[in-house]
């Protein structure tokens, strides 16, 4: 018997269009700066995954708050628009895959090509089968951190890191980080673990290897991120004191003689 075609896959198509159109008007609407002009397929990419992220992340958030069941069942129990939602997000994930495969090389992207593909597949599975969409609405809650990561890259790009709106953006993207990352992708680990008998070998499986595959690679992110606008802006703060300390003392110095 022929499978039934699933209408969340004209949601993911409607998706991918919607996003590919927005990416292609999105430098009429936030015209790169000066720094960023050489790179503009890159200042479009950002701003559109920052369009996704805004959308999934608050959307995810307010599904669990007006949908409170969906806690108690994230397997069976879930509303049209969460299914919508994770369907609207694997559009977005196809579109971004393919802006990177077609504008980046290969040995620069392929992490987050890797990610693509697994959340694609993950994402897919609750999409098709209409199962799982509450875990994968619980996965769209990293999205919120995903808000000041972009955030993050724009004002890179931008020229913007010594700034105070950069610093507040650090601040606030490593506590997102922790809360919506870290300990999401964590509370989703053991629920799978808590849930291993009562969820089919297969999807366990996928599961399983996603987690296995997200949790290092986000714990990475994590060090790269505390290293580059922390540890490392701690130091060159320390080294800018010893170097005026060091001038001061020379100009007393040369006063004295």
């Amino acid at each position: 018997m022929p499978m039934a075609f699933s209408p969340g896959l004209l949601v993911v198509a409607g998706s991918f269009a919607a996003f590919r159109l927005l990416n292609r008007g999105l430098e009429r609407l936030v015209p790169p700066p000066p720094s960023a002009r050489r790179n503009r397929w890159k200042w479009r990419n950002i701003w559109t995954s920052l369009a996704h992220s805004v959308l999934s992340g608050g959307g995810a958030l307010a599904g669990f708050y007006l949908h409170p069941e969906m806690s108690n069942d994230l397997v069976g129990t879930h509303p049209p628009g969460a299914h919508s939602l994770v369907a609207v997000s694997v559009g977005y994930f196809i579109e971004d895959f393919v802006d990177m495969l077609c504008n980046q090389k290969l040995h620069q992207s392929w992490e987050l090509l890797f990610h693509h593909s697994v959340v694609i597949i993950c994402f897919g599975i609750a999409v098709l089968l209409h199962q799982y969409v509450g875990f994968a609405l619980v996965a769209l809650l990293v999205e919120i951190n995903s808000i000041f990561l972009h955030l993050r890259q724009i004002l890179l790009m931008a020229n913007l890191v010594h700034t105070p709106c950069y610093r507040l953006n650090s601040l606030v993207n490593l506590g997102t980080y922790v809360v919506f990352r870290m300990a999401t992708l964590a509370w989703m680990s053991r629920w799978l673990f808590l849930n291993r008998h009562n969820v089919p070998a297969a999807a366990y499986a996928v599961g399983t290897a996603g987690m296995a595959i997200m949790t290092p690679m986000n714990i990475v992110l994590f060090y790269r991120l505390l290293r580059s606008d922390f540890l490392k802006a701690r130091q060159e703060k320390e080294e800018q004191q010893e170097k005026e300390e060091g001038q001061d003392k020379e100009e007393r110095q040369d006063k004295e003689e």
